[in-house]
């Protein structure tokens, strides 16, 4: 086990993460673009570092949490030039596959190997280290990411050949996109009707027609509420590399379908960097409902 962990991107996973780490017992090294975001890993005992190639120089295992791909190719350069042997890398985002296996080929170059490890759960799942991660890659560097995984959520399983973490991610995230959206349609249903959405959500948890997006979620729509978990224009973001994923393999998505134009007008009235539970208030808007 290695106690030098490094993390790139503090965001709300990113920290999350960081936190979880540092209470584990290791000594985290961290960096992100914005400064506070630093300053708060500090603030909780970790490291500060200058760059992202800092991080790498000084860490034997570095998780990545990065908003985009263009981040991520950013990161991988700095890395790859400050690559050390033994160095592990982490991939935990949700991203078109051609950009990890990108990612991959420019790090293994400098000796530096990179596991494919997304990471299934929200901000609110990272924070009190209760995500499941789809992890992939080498049996030996996942044993060897095996104590930082095991930090960061409460079950890991190992899905063999690099990508294949993605590959479960997107069908993961499908279920996410539909769902949510499915939850959104059942409050405004309830709202339409007259019925307490304090009611609904509790009688709709002990049926069948719940889910555990149901549970995480509509609480936030009963509420109105929607301090971000996962940011909708995350999910619309996913919901487009999924759908991308999916005619490549020949797989039909009539919900994903569906689904990704509310998410898209959603984003587009305002509420993209809400939580993506604010479905409900989009769908309320539509209708015209009064709670």
């Amino acid at each position: 086990m290695s106690d030098r962990v490094g993390v790139i991107g503090l965001g709300v996973m990113g920290s999350a993460m960081a936190g979880n780490l540092l209470r584990a017992g290791h000594r985290v090294k961290g960096f992100d673009i914005a400064p506070e975001k630093i300053a708060a890993m500090v603030a909780k005992g970790g490291v500060e570092s200058a760059s992202a190639g800092e991080v790498a120089a000084d860490s034997d295992v570095v998780v990545f949490s990065l908003p985009t791909t263009s981040s991520l190719s950013a990161v991988v350069t700095e890395v790859a030039a400050n690559a050390h042997s033994g160095l592990l890398c982490l991939e935990t985002g949700t991203f078109p596959l051609d950009a990890k296996t990108a990612a991959r080929s420019s790090l293994a170059a400098k000796g530096v190997e990179l596991m494919d490890t997304p990471l299934s759960g929200t901000g609110l799942q990272a924070a009190d280290a209760t995500l499941v991660v789809f992890a992939s890659g080498s049996p030996e560097g996942f044993e060897r990411a095996r104590p930082v995984l095991d930090a960061i959520g409460r079950s890991t399983h190992y899905l063999g050949d690099f990508g294949n973490g993605s590959r479960m991610k997107y069908v993961a995230n499908l279920l996410v996109a539909v769902h949510n959206l499915a939850t959104a349609e059942a409050h405004a249903l309830g709202i339409a009707a007259g019925l307490d959405p304090a009611l609904v959500q509790e009688v709709m948890t002990d049926g069948v027609g719940s889910s555990k997006i149901f549970e995480i979620r509509g609480p936030m729509m009963v509420n109105d509420d929607y301090p971000t978990a996962a940011r909708l224009d995350i999910i619309l973001k996913d919901a487009r590399i999924i759908k991308d994923f999916a005619e490549s393999v020949g797989a039909p998505t009539p919900l994903l379908d569906a689904a990704i134009p509310v998410y898209m007008e959603s984003s587009n009235a305002g509420l993209g960097d809400l939580d993506a539970a604010a479905l409900c208030r989009y769908l309320e808007e539509l209708g015209g409902l009064v709670r």
